[in-house]
């Protein structure tokens, strides 16, 4: 490569190597022999000098939920720009399964942990341990303060867009279907909607109907809610939506003239449902860049203060589960999506 280049062996090292600076053309001849000889670095070489291996492990809770393998993807992307690839573990939302992920990514040498813990408390000890052992961060879920750098959505921003669309529109009788659990994003959306339901009617913070994150709740969500007569179904996630708009289908209630339903996350499947599912947004592309940035950070030891929490602010997508005919003048019509941003907290 030295001689195709026309540099010294020690240039074409410094190079590809990336230890110390070099003139931007000599890179650039050093770079295009190495793509003409279809040369590719020994990472496992690499890893035994530099004692990194260019590898992060990635926890997810159930890969199953179509959430994440958007998520997945931009962190792939957003990791590989910084030349580090990702290894993946589901851990199925068990905490046990999920510690022994923990371990045997850390046993596989990782640069660094990126993880959405199963449970905010089940999850702290194996988390916490980590944390200790290599640059972590969490994302779109908590265990607790002090443990890592995070990043997630403002689940309480996304939750009052929600309620302020639904004020809007005229719905007073909301009911709340969500999950169990202590997972962060289940107990934020949770905790948001009782504190501001009640601007809407003061019974509606008790309208709590509480199963977990799937199509199958939503669909018996609706049965457990049907007795109150709500003309709005705030839903924690759009599995939980789209197995009630289901549901009511069932039943012949007119989704949005009798009822509205919205959800949260903006799944594909919220679009492609009929009717399409207002929801609220979650910023995935800038959540896995934040993630890249604090483990950069972290890695070159730019960053070595206290944790950071980072919290992203979402988007109200309307769509026709919640549209009203005739909207206020200026506000979009019946069939088009309307985004509204919350402001960005940090």
């Amino acid at each position: 490569m030295a001689r195709v280049s026309g540099c010294s062996v020690a240039t074409v090292s410094r190079v590809l190597a990336g230890t110390r600076p070099v003139g931007a053309e000599t890179a650039r001849r050093v770079r295009e022999a190495a793509d003409a000889l279809g040369y590719r670095p020994n990472q496992a070489a690499r890893a035994l000098r530099g004692r990194s291996t260019g590898t992060v492990g990635l926890v997810l809770p159930q890969i199953t939920n179509p959430f994440y393998p958007a998520l997945v993807r931009a962190l792939t992307h957003a990791l590989h720009a910084d030349g580090r690839a990702v290894l993946l573990a589901d851990c199925d939302d068990d905490p046990a399964a999920e510690a022994e992920h923990i371990a045997d990514l850390l046993s596989r040498q990782v640069d660094a942990l990126l993880v959405i813990p199963a449970h905010e408390d089940r999850s702290r000890d194996a988390v916490a341990a980590a944390a200790a052992r290599v640059p972590l961060v969490l994302m779109d879920r908590g265990c607790g303060p002090g443990i890592a750098d995070s990043v997630a959505v403002d689940n309480t921003a996304g939750t009052a867009l929600v309620l302020d669309h639904l004020a809007a529109t005229g719905r007073r009788r909301v009911c709340f279907l969500g999950a169990k659990g202590t997972a962060s994003a289940a107990a934020e959306r949770r905790a948001a909607y009782a504190a501001g339901a009640g601007a809407l009617d003061p019974k509606a913070p008790d309208r709590v109907f509480l199963g977990d994150f799937s199509v199958a709740w939503g669909r018996a969500a609706v049965d457990e809610a049907w007795t109150a007569r709500p003309d709005a179904l705030v839903c924690a996630n759009d599995l939980i939506a789209i197995g009630a708009l289901q549901r009511l289908q069932q039943l012949g209630a007119a989704v949005p003239d009798e009822v509205a339903v919205t959800g949260f996350d903006d799944i594909p499947m919220a679009a492609l449902s009929a009717p399409g599912v207002t929801t609220v947004r979650q910023p995935v592309a800038e959540l896995a860049a934040e993630a890249a940035r604090l483990l950069d950070a972290r890695l070159s030891g730019a960053s070595d203060g206290p944790q950071r929490a980072i919290r992203l602010a979402p988007e109200l997508v309307v769509r026709e589960s919640s549209a009203v005919a005739g909207p206020p003048e200026g506000t979009a019509g019946p069939t088009a999506s309307q985004e509204v941003s919350a402001s960005r907290a940090r």
